[in-house]
C-alpha cells in the first residue's frame, strides 16, 4: 500500500571532493556530502568538539542550585519518565550526581506509572515523592509543560529544577513556562544553544557538565582531579538514539563516544546485560542495536509494567543481577510483541473496513484515527507508527485508560506538525481534548469517552487543509546505485561503524534488478535471489510476504548475514518499484 516514490540524494561534488582530500573513503565521502557534511571537522567525534554547556539558557542557575544542594547536604529526588530517554536520563543524573560528590542517602527517584499518573511532573507525582523527604525535585525528560506540578511542589516547600527537551505549553496561544527555580531546555524561548535536538538524557548530561564546572569554581577540585563524566556516555547514546531525535553533529558525537565505550567493553553492566539478552555482540555495537534491540527492551517496561525495572537494570553494578533484570525486560518485550501483533491485526482490519468507503476510492483518508476499547494503552504509539508507515498518513490510535477516558498516541509524516494540529483542534472544539502535548512527529492526547468521532473528523479536516497530494505521497530518499566492488564485508563493516539515525539516515542504495526466485521464510519475510549488474545476490524483505515483480528498482540496505562462520553480504529490502 502506498508504493513510495524513489528520490536520489544529490551529492555536492565540491563537498565530496573536500572530504576525500581529508582522508575519508570515497564511498563515505559521497554519503556524508549527500547528508550535508561540508568538512571533515564536522565528523570529528572528539569530546573536545562538543558544544559547551554555557550556551544553554538557565544552566548556570541549575548548576548553582545543585551545588548549593551538595553544600547543604540536601536530598534530591529525580522525577523520571517512562520511556528509554527518561530512564537513561534518570540513571545519568543519579550516577553523575554520585560521581560529583552526592552521597547515596541524598539521592532517590520516582517514575510515573503510564496508566495511573500520566506524563510529567503532575501534582500526583509530587505526592508520590513527598514520603521520600526531598528538598529538591529534578525532572529529567519532562517538566517543561508541568505548570500545576511545579506550583504544587513549591507549595509543599520543595525547590524544582526542570530539565527537559520537549516543547513548552501553549496557554491561550501564548507560551507559558513553569515557575521552576531553574529550567534547562534547548527548546525554551530565548535559548541560543546551537543544537536544539538534545534528547532528555543529553540535557541531563549537560547539566552535570555545568555542575562540575561550578564545583571547580567553588574549590571542590581542580581540572586535574575532577571526576570524569565520559563513563556516562553509553547511557547518553542509548537514550539519544532510542528517542529518535535528530542526529546533528553534536548528537552524533555523543552517540559515537557512547558506542566506542560499548565496543571497548566499558559499558555499564546493565547495558552489557541488555546486549546479551538481545543476542547482540557489544564489541560490534552500532546505532541500530540501540534503536531496535536495547531501546525497545527498556521501553517495554514502561509500556506494560513499571519503568523502575528498566532504571534498576541500568543502575545495577553487579553483572549477574543486571543480567537477571535484562532477561526480565526481554521477557516483557516478548509479551509486548505478542500484544502488538494482535493489536496490529485488529488495526489493519479496521483500516481495511474504512478503506471500503466508496468516497475514499481505495485511498486512505488524509489522516487516520482508530479506537478499540481492548487495545493496550502502552502499545498504541507503536501501532500508530506501524499504520503511519503503511499508509503514509498522520495516524492516531486510542485505547480506553483506567480512568475511562480515551488515551491516544499519534505519529506523523513530514509537513504535518502533530502538536500544532492538536492545538488547532482544541481551539475549534474546546471540549474534545482533555489534554495533549508532544512534538511535530509524535504526540499524545486524552479524549472524553464520547469524543472519538468528533476528534477523528476534526483531525481529517486539519489534514485536508494542510496536506496536498505531494505531501501524501510517500518518498524514499536513496543514495543511488552501489558500485559492485562495494558489495563486500569490509564495506558493510565500514558503514556499520558510522553513526546513522534520524535526519542522518543510514545509506539506502537503489539498483535495477531481475528477480530470479522468491519464497516466504519464517512465515513473515520474503527471501529473494536477484541479479544485479549481472551478479546473483541474496536479498530479504522483512515483514513483507506479497510477491514482487520479476524486475524493478530495488531500494535496499546492506547487512552481513553470518552462518556457520561464513559472512555473506545481503540486501535488506526497503521497497521495490
Amino acid at each position: 500500500m502506498n508504493t513510495p516514490q524513489l528520490l536520489t540524494r544529490e551529492v555536492p561534488p565540491r563537498a565530496a571532493w573536500a572530504l576525500e582530500q581529508a582522508g575519508i573513503s570515497p564511498l563515505l565521502a559521497q554519503l556524508f556530502a549527500a547528508r550535508g557534511v561540508r568538512s571533515a571537522d564536522e565528523l570529528d567525534e572528539g569530546l573536545a568538539r562538543l558544544l559547551p554547556p554555557e550556551g544553554l539558557k538557565g544552566i548556570d542557575a541549575a548548576a548553582a542550585l545543585l551545588a548549593d544542594s551538595l553544600d547543604q547536604g540536601a536530598r534530591i529526588c529525580i522525577v523520571a519518565d517512562y520511556d528509554c530517554d527518561g530512564a537513561t536520563a534518570c540513571c545519568v543524573a543519579l550516577r553523575g550526581l554520585a560521581l560529583l560528590g552526592f552521597q547515596p542517602q541524598q539521592l532517590c527517584y520516582v517514575v510515573p506509572d503510564r496508566a495511573i499518573h500520566g506524563y510529567g511532573l503532575t501534582p500526583a507525582i509530587v505526592e508520590l515523592a513527598l514520603p521520600l523527604r526531598p528538598q529538591l525535585l529534578m525532572t529529567v525528560d519532562n517538566g517543561i509543560a508541568s505548570l500545576a506540578g511545579v506550583a504544587h511542589a513549591q507549595a509543599m516547600g520543595l525547590q524544582v529544577l526542570v530539565t527537559d527537551h520537549h516543547l513548552p505549553a501553549l496557554v491561550n496561544e501564548v507560551i507559558e513556562l513553569p515557575a521552576a527555580d531553574a529550567l534547562v531546555n534547548p527548546s525554551q524561548p530565548g535559548c541560543g544553544f546551537e543544537s536544539k535536538n538534545l534528547a532528555g538524557v543529553g540535557v541531563a548530561f549537560y547539566v552535570l557538565l555545568a555542575l562540575r564546572s561550578e564545583l571547580r569554581k567553588r574549590g571542590r577540585y581542580d581540572a586535574a582531579q575532577q571526576p570524569k563524566l565520559d563513563g556516562l556516555l553509553d547511557l547518553v547514546a542509548l537514550g539519544t538514539v532510542a528517542d529518535v531525535v535528530k542526529l546533528d553533529a553534536n548528537n552524533r558525537r555523543l552517540v559515537a563516544q557512547g558506542l566506542k565505550r560499548m565496543r571497548a567493553g566499558r559499558a555499564q553492566p546493565g547495558i552489557a546485560a541488555l546486549f546479551t539478552a538481545a543476542g547482540r555482540d557489544m564489541a560490534r555495537a552500532n546505532a541500530m542495536d540501540l534503536g531496535f534491540a536495547l531501546g525497545p527492551r527498556i521501553n517495554a517496561a514502561g509500556r506494560l509494567s513499571d519503568m523502575t525495572l528498566g532504571i534498576e537494570c541500568l543502575l545495577c553494578d553487579e553483572p549477574t543481577r543486571a543480567l537477571e533484570l535484562a532477561r526480565q525486560l526481554d521477557a516483557i518485550n516478548r509479551e509486548r510483541r505478542d500484544i502488538e501483533a494482535d493489536m496490529r491485526e485488529q488495526a489493519e482490519q479496521k483500516l481495511e473496513r474504512l478503506m471500503q468507503d466508496p468516497r475514499l476510492q481505495g485511498e486512505p483518508p488524509p489522516a487516520l484515527a482508530l479506537f478499540e476499547a481492548e487495545f493496550h494503552e502502552g502499545v498504541v504509539g507503536i501501532i500508530a507508527s506501524r499504520l503511519k508507515d503503511r499508509v503514509h498518513r498522520p495516524s492516531f490510535v486510542f485505547a480506553r485508560g483506567a480512568d475511562g477516558q480515551l488515551k491516544g498516541s499519534g505519529r506523523s509524516i513530514p509537513g504535518f506538525h502533530l502538536r500544532d494540529a492538536l492545538d488547532l483542534i482544541s481551539k475549534r472544539h474546546p471540549q474534545v481534548l482533555k489534554k495533549f502535548g508532544g512534538h511535530a512527529m509524535a504526540a499524545g492526547c486524552t479524549l472524553a469517552d464520547d469524543g472519538f468521532e468528533l476528534f477523528a473528523t476534526a483531525l481529517q479536516q486539519v489534514a485536508r487543509e494542510w496536506l496536498d497530494a505531494a505531501a501524501l505521497t510517500r518518498t524514499l530518499r536513496t543514495d543511488g546505485p552501489l558500485p559492485p566492488e562495494m558489495f563486500s564485508p569490509a564495506a558493510v563493516r565500514e558503514l556499520d561503524a558510522q553513526v546513522w539515525g534520524q535526519a542522518f539516515e543510514a545509506p539506502l542504495f537503489c539498483d535495477p534488478v531481475e528477480v530470479v526466485s522468491q519464497r516466504i521464510v519464517g512465515e513473515r519475510h520474503l527471501k529473494l535471489r536477484v541479479r544485479q549488474a549481472g551478479v546473483l545476490r541474496d536479498a530479504i524483505w522483512f515483514g513483507h510476504i506479497d510477491p514482487v515483480p520479476t524486475s524493478g528498482h530495488l531500494a535496499y540496505r546492506l547487512s552481513l548475514d553470518e552462518y556457520q562462520g561464513q559472512q555473506r553480504v545481503q540486501m535488506v529490502v526497503e521497497a521495490m518499484v
